[in-house]
């Protein structure tokens, strides 16, 4: 019998690998994802899959974007990258992408999915079948991990069972050896990605703890089984993105900081089209939400370090500025009702305090500031003559509507840019963060719809 290679070897073995994980996932029905209906398609597409997130378009809306505003290889830009939906269909379409993202996490996930055809798939194989007899080893012994839980991530509740922390510190016992820093940064995704499944918390969308959403504690689970399943999607998408990637020198740029940085990364019109989604003004809190993967990560140590992020956020958070007496919109907006509506938020509950009409006035004031600031950035960026596609949702404050798109397009025109139009493609959008939440006080009135828009701009 002639003897295999090292590479046919690797090759056996995943094969194996991708069998047990096909009769894991037959029995393990205890996953808990995002739940995000309108971008369903995303957790099923190659590479797109890797990271569940509550925010984001879907990638066949990027595609259609790209084909139909940008026919010559060019600069994709994303102010709010996310976990990286444009920026990856901007490389595979061959263009240099650029993306800003604040949240560390959610820039890990963009690097290394936008970069991901660079990986070497042989030495990525090589460490998964080094993690499974790692695993297999240290669970069944008496081993004590290295690792240690982060000190400063605290929860209401325990966030791992004994049995389950006790296989998360294997895991990262053996992330932390791994020697190249693509593969290692490839590993710390697959943990980041599917560490909540495994926990005591879920995602309703909101984080919180699994008994308040009726859901039992897991008290086990397949913690290293489910990472390396997790491996072996990534390992296939791969192989995929170096096959349909094409013969291009496109650059991919992931600027872990604000858009409102602009000035120091971009120079002035020098980006052929921009795609992105900003925060909506639902106070769907990221930070807050991604805590377990900042701490884990060692993004952050304290809750000290995760301040700066919720300053720094496109629109705050009703829980920054709810206190201040009355934040002002700061800049002119004719032919526009913003101001009345802000106003009109203010009288509403009083007696509430914090909780009543001026916390949410000041909320939505700090918003459209940032959309001020945000649309300054979109003209300084852009050719003349190039598109700006924004994803934005309306929103329901106090009861009372608020046209979040129209505002945005409006604030636009004043700052010199052209509103081509405001499409409508979700006439429908789901969205409990605050519709639903007793901190709004008054219920959105039955006359009253979510919807999503397009707001197409264009530099003059």
């Amino acid at each position: 019998m002639v003897p295999l290679t090292d590479s046919q070897s690797n090759q056996l073995e995943l094969f194996k690998l991708i069998k047990e994980k096909t009769a894991i996932q037959a029995n393990n029905k205890n996953g808990a994802e995002f739940s995000n209906p309108a971008f369903a398609g995303n957790k099923i597409r190659p590479i797109h899959r890797w990271v569940p997130w509550i925010a984001g378009f879907s990638s066949d809306f990027v595609k259609d974007a790209l084909h139909e505003y940008l026919h010559n290889k060019g600069v994709v830009l994303d102010p709010f990258s996310g976990v990286g939906t444009t920026l990856v269909d901007a490389v595979l379409d061959g263009h240099n992408a650029v993306g800003f993202e604040i949240n560390p996490y959610a820039a890990l996930a963009c690097h290394a999915k936008a970069h991901a055809h660079r990986i070497d798939i042989n030495i990525l194989q090589k460490n998964m079948l080094k993690l499974k007899e790692f695993y297999k080893d240290k669970a069944s012994s008496n081993y004590i991990p290295i690792s240690e839980p982060p000190k400063g991530f605290k929860t209401r509740a325990e966030f791992y069972s004994p049995a389950v922390l006790g296989k998360v510190l294997i895991i990262q016992d053996f992330i932390n050896s791994i020697e190249s820093p693509d593969i290692q940064e490839l590993f710390r995704l697959a943990f980041a990605s599917t560490m909540v499944r495994y926990s005591n918390y879920s995602y309703e969308p909101s984080l919180g703890r699994r008994v308040s959403a009726g859901k039992d504690n897991i008290e086990d689970f397949p913690v290293g089984e489910t990472i390396l399943n997790k491996l072996i999607d990534m390992a296939e998408d791969i192989a995929w993105f170096k096959k349909n990637l094409p013969a291009s020198d496109a650059t991919v740029r992931i600027i872990n900081a604000s858009f409102f940085e602009y000035e120091s990364h971009l120079t002035p019109e020098s980006v052929d089209v921009i795609i992105t989604s900003p925060p909506y003004l639902n106070n769907y809190h990221y930070n807050r939400n991604t805590r377990p993967q900042l701490y884990w990560l060692g993004y952050a140590e304290n809750p000290r370090d995760l301040k700066p992020l919720e300053n720094s956020n496109f629109g705050k958070y009703w829980q920054t500025v709810r206190g201040q007496e009355c934040l002002e919109l700061g800049f002119l907006l004719p032919d526009s009702d913003l101001e009345d509506t802000l106003k009109l938020l203010r009288t509403l509950h009083a007696e509430k305090g914090v909780y009543g009409g001026n916390g949410w006035a000041n909320y939505a004031a700090a918003y459209f500031r940032d959309c001020h600031t945000f649309a300054q950035g979109i003209n300084y960026a852009l050719k003349p003559g190039s598109t700006a596609l924004v994803v934005i949702g309306n929103s329901i404050l106090q009861g009372v509507s608020i046209p979040t798109d129209v505002y945005f397009g409006k604030i636009a025109e004043s700052i010199g840019l052209e509103l081509v139009d405001i499409h409508i493609p979700r006439a429908t959008r789901v969205g409990n963060s605050i519709i639903q939440s007793d901190v709004r006080v008054t219920k959105a009135k039955n006359s009253h719809q979510l919807y999503e828009a397009v707001v197409e701009l264009r530099k003059r």
